[in-house]
């Protein structure tokens, strides 16, 4: 039984979102979430009945997903080496097979399932199917004062079919993207997934890149987990790598994350999925509860520094 301490919580919270539910109604967010999040049955769950809300009050959500983790795990016991050079993954021709049968076999089909569960209407897809992403196998990658960097069987985006998403958006469906790729001939290509959803964001004219991760958000010191940092733009993201601030896991996203502001998304979000309801927090919320980055902080409202309402 609600008592009406509990009743006016619950309409308190409902005012407060409704200025953001009429912000954001019909508006494109893509949300990345790591592979650890989907190796734990709860988790899973959590995150899915928060993106189930946002696709409920008419968000159009696509969510790509990663699968490191999974990978990792599924190479080492079948004794395929990995190996990873500034937090990217070399993928050789066994560990690409690792890949592909995690994300699109094993990743991609609990979150499906989570989504039936939750009457979220979702559908799955990789940048393979109907050429949703075009790309080429990356060339040897020079490196100052060291040889050059092979990375095997890992692709760089040259293209993507938004209007693939965009007939699933526009019937009601939420896509749910596996990062794995392919180049013209048909050679099966392995992407950082925060690059392919920088780069779906990007091509969608996305409200929101949302990433979701391990980490509070972007840390002033990689070692202080209360040094997260609010808001901060593309000049101190850089500055940031340039002093050796950011963990090698974080590289990746870095560089998705400029990419996605370069190309037309004005608001990147990094959030903890460790934290209860983050995603829900960050959305529905002045304060929010990551690191928001923009291309300069100049532009920020003052909802966004926490001053005022949306």
């Amino acid at each position: 039984m609600t008592t009406k301490k509990d009743r006016a919580i619950v309409v308190s919270a409902l005012k407060h979102a409704a200025p953001y539910i009429r912000l954001f109604k019909g508006k494109v967010f893509v949300l990345k979430a790591g592979g650890e999040i989907f190796a734990d049955k709860a988790r899973t769950k959590a995150l899915m009945e928060q993106v189930g809300i946002l696709h409920q009050v008419g968000i159009r959500v696509v969510l790509v997903h990663g699968g490191g983790q999974q990978s990792t795990e599924l190479a080492a016991a079948l004794g395929v080496d990995t190996n990873f050079v500034d937090g990217r993954r070399v993928t050789s021709s066994e560990s690409l097979d690792v890949a592909t049968m995690v994300l699109n076999g094993q990743i991609n089909t609990r979150v499906l399932a989570a989504c039936r569960d939750l009457q979220i209407p979702a559908v799955g897809i990789s940048g393979i199917d109907a050429g949703l992403i075009r790309a080429h196998r990356r060339p040897p990658v020079e490196r100052e004062g060291e040889a050059p960097v092979d990375y095997g069987f890992v692709g760089d985006i040259d293209a993507v079919d938004d209007d693939i998403l965009r007939k699933q958006l526009d019937n009601g469906l939420m896509p749910v993207v596996s990062p794995i790729s392919c180049d013209e001939s048909g050679v099966i290509l392995n992407i950082n997934a925060d690059t392919v959803a920088a780069a779906i964001a990007a091509e969608l004219d996305a409200e929101k890149l949302i990433l979701a991760t391990g980490a509070p958000g972007i840390l002033e010191d990689v070692n202080d987990p209360q040094s997260l940092i609010s808001y901060i733009d593309r000049t101190g993201l850089d500055a940031l790598k340039a002093d050796g601030k950011l963990a090698e896991g974080m590289l990746p996203k870095a560089a998705a994350i400029d990419a996605a502001l370069a190309n037309g998304v004005n608001r990147v979000h990094v959030i903890s999925y460790k934290l209860p309801d983050s995603l829900l927090l960050e959305v529905f919320t002045n304060e929010g509860t990551g690191t928001l980055v923009v291309n300069s902080t100049d532009a920020l409202t003052p909802a966004e520094q926490g001053d005022d309402e949306p």
